[in-house]
């Protein structure tokens, strides 16, 4: 885990290094918002675990719907 969270890193530190223009804005945008909460739930930060949490509860919320929304 830390070796992708360290992947990832060195990935969008040469990004923001490259002076790459419009590609480099796009290429930054491909990342969903997920991908990008998940990125963040796995850092050292304060307030990052609470991220995770968030994330987790609402999944919990769409599997608890997507079952109701079976019942029948």
């Amino acid at each position: 885990m830390k070796k992708r969270l360290m992947v990832l890193s060195l990935a969008a530190l040469s990004g923001a290094c490259s002076g790459g223009g419009e590609d480099a804005q796009t290429a930054a945008d491909t990342l969903t918002r997920a991908q990008k909460d998940s990125i963040v739930a796995d850092l050292p930060v304060p307030g990052a675990s609470g991220v995770g949490a968030a994330m987790q509860a609402r999944d919990r919320a769409n599997t608890r719907t997507a079952d109701h929304d079976t019942i029948g």
